[in-house]
């Protein structure tokens, strides 16, 4: 059959295409993914003469995984509806989680501030003039507080975008619970807490990698004995992609971050079971639709095996990939603001379509400014057409079996595995960030899609082509300037009045912990219960640890 079928592929180019394009020539010399994977004219059961559907596919919440981690996916539940939120003030912040629950938002993700990012305080030098600029101010346990006020956690997950301080704004959430007499037992959530990533793309880092890693693993061990509900990590591709990789790569680095953080788990002497069904991803879905789809359904599959085969993980729950997505803010336009929409609802369809578990649309103004209520409000119910409205829910990945998805996804698979296997031949995926193997690799792929773009071999409408004269501005949101001052007098009033003796006395034995090389969650979780700010806190391990410079390789 597979032979009849090539040859009459090779019939039909020669007698049908051909005299076809000889009046009608192809519209370009060569048709790529927006990642420059190359694409075929027409796809053929000739080119999945290989896939076997019990191997390679198989059935949804099984492995391997291809077709979704859940056996019911989203005839049984949709995806978390979870917008990425944080502004100004705790207050602020708290206002727009609450206005986001109200319109069917589903779970919290928490946005934070620059100087919170990197680990200082509002009243650092540092931090001057970024205090709740681009996410909400952290200073200490109070900030938290407010920023859950009137949240019962009990009830609701919660994301945090959070790496260097990820184990510090984790603790200040163990303790917002206990004060609404919530046990650590009982909250759900994920942080971030993805420091392999910030190395390779991201850039927001602090200590050395050897004491990153060391803090991850406390969360993930503290967690697995006393926070069971918590996703440890998310080990993020989403940020290697806004920085330029393609698809493989953005797939490639990011599962082997994953393998360095589970061997880095398991060397501390943590069953590998006990620990990785509570891992969690983080991709990006950017503009090629085919192509994403092809890279979630690879992305289990790969993960599966890997954790099968290569970690020997005997729980089924060890091997499933489940994955927050985030529609890709570096496809947005500040040019024509309004297609963002349209871009964020293909996007946020790819997702829905590759099996996501939980999804953030991107605003129409977010490449210029936080999002108004307006626009996010959009961007949720872009979210909710896709559920409620066009069918693509009604039955579990219905893209299955096209020679086309099933064809690609094949190909990132093989390519995604070429870069892992090379990252291994390195020595791992923390020697292949020293040499800066995957830091040049995303700079070549970056420079070479914004060279396609100069030239017009890429279009971006309203870009480098349709664009327009004159197109009127749209409202954005802006920081008030008096946002810095309320933070400053609120951190300076809980330093104030807070027992300094006790905060003193948890810094001190937070201290010695990491001089020993304990498990340092516990004292972070003492340290925050008597307010120790985020930067006294940081600065204890600055002082243990040293801070880390990008080495900045040209």
């Amino acid at each position: 059959m597979i032979d009849k079928i090539k040859e009459e592929k090779a019939r039909w180019e020669k007698e049908t295409y051909e005299k076809s394009t000889s009046k009608v020539p192809e519209r370009l010399p060569e048709f790529t993914t927006v990642s420059n994977q190359s694409i075929e004219k027409l796809y053929t059961p000739d080119d999945i003469k290989h896939l076997d559907y019990f191997k390679d596919l198989g059935f949804p919440g099984e492995y391997p995984y291809t077709r979704g981690v859940q056996p019911t996916m989203y005839r049984g539940r949709l995806w978390t509806m979870r917008q990425f939120a944080g502004l100004g003030t705790a207050e602020d912040t708290n206002q727009r989680f609450k206005y986001l629950i109200n319109h069917g938002e589903t779970g919290l993700s928490t946005a934070f501030d620059m100087p919170t990012l990197m680990g200082y305080d509002s009243d650092s030098p540092m931090s001057r003039g970024e205090v709740g600029k681009c996410g909400v101010a952290i200073d200490t346990l109070k900030d938290m507080e407010i920023l859950f006020s009137g949240i019962d956690l009990s009830k609701v997950t919660t994301s945090m975008t959070i790496n260097p301080p990820a184990s510090i704004l984790l603790a200040m959430y163990i303790c917002v619970a206990e004060k609404q007499n919530v046990g650590m037992d009982k909250i759900g959530g994920t942080i971030q807490n993805d420091m392999l990533k910030e190395f390779i793309a991201q850039k927001t880092f602090m200590l050395p990698p050897e004491p990153s890693i060391k803090l991850i693993v406390d969360t993930v061990e503290f967690c697995t004995n006393h926070v069971p509900k918590w996703n440890t990590i998310s080990i993020s591709g989403y940020h290697i992609r806004e920085a330029g990789s393609t698809a493989v790569q953005e797939l490639a680095f990011t599962l082997a971050d994953g393998i360095g953080y589970v061997q880095a788990c398991i060397d501390r002497g943590m069953d590998v079971d006990s620990f990785a069904p509570r891992l969690s991803f983080f991709f990006n879905s950017h503009i090629d639709f085919f192509e994403e789809i092809a890279k979630y359904r690879a992305a289990r599959r790969i993960w599966s095996k890997v954790m099968k085969e290569r970690f020997k993980a005997k729980n089924p729950k060890s091997w499933m990939l489940r994955f927050h997505t985030q529609t890709a803010g570096c496809s947005l336009t500040a040019q024509q603001p309004y297609n963002n929409v349209v871009r964020t609802a293909f996007q946020g369809l790819s997702a829905v379509l590759g099996g996501t578990q939980s999804l953030h649309t991107n605003s129409l103004d977010e490449v210029l400014a936080l999002p108004t209520e307006h626009s996010v409000t959009i961007a949720l119910r872009t979210q909710q057409i896709i559920a409620e409205e066009i069918g693509v829910t009604n039955t579990i990945d219905p893209l299955a079996g096209s020679y086309f998805v099933e064809s690609l996804t094949n190909k990132m698979e093989e390519a995604a595995m070429y870069y892992i296997n090379k990252i291994d031949e390195l020595g791992g995926i923390l020697k292949a960030i020293e040499l800066g193997f995957p830091q040049q690799e995303i700079a070549d792929a970056a420079y070479k899609y914004q060279e396609q773009i100069d030239k017009e071999e890429k279009i971006v409408v309203g870009v480098n082509r349709y664009q327009m004269d004159n197109e009127p501005p749209i409202e954005t949101l802006k920081i008030d300037p008096e946002v810095e001052r309320k933070q400053l007098e609120r951190l300076k009033k809980i330093k104030a009045e807070r027992d300094n003796a006790k905060v003193t006395d948890r810094l001190g034995k937070l201290k010695e912990a990491a001089e020993k090389n304990e498990n340092v969650m516990p004292y972070l979780i003492d340290a925050v219960r008597e307010y120790a700010s985020l930067q006294e806190i940081c600065d204890v391990f600055r002082n243990v640890y040293g801070t880390f410079r990008d080495p900045a390789m040209f």
